[in-house]
């Protein structure tokens, strides 16, 4: 699927410069950037479930090893 993103010139410059840096077209560093924008989101969210359903389970536990 194609999509159009517009950026600041700021924004643009920066990643033309990135891509640059490393012998890659902008295309390419922004997809990269997307992954890892969404993989490490997607964790940091799945974390916060897991600890949202099993930390109450041990919450007796933690406070009296916190004493």
């Amino acid at each position: 699927m194609a999509m159009t993103l517009r950026l600041a010139d700021d924004e643009t410059e920066a990643l033309r410069r990135r891509a640059e840096f490393e012998h890659r077209s902008m295309q390419e560093v922004a997809r990269q950037a997307i992954r890892e924008y969404v993989e490490n989101h997607s964790r940091a969210e799945l974390l916060d479930q897991v600890l949202d359903e099993e930390l109450p389970r041990y919450a007796e536990a933690l406070e009296r090893l916190g004493q």
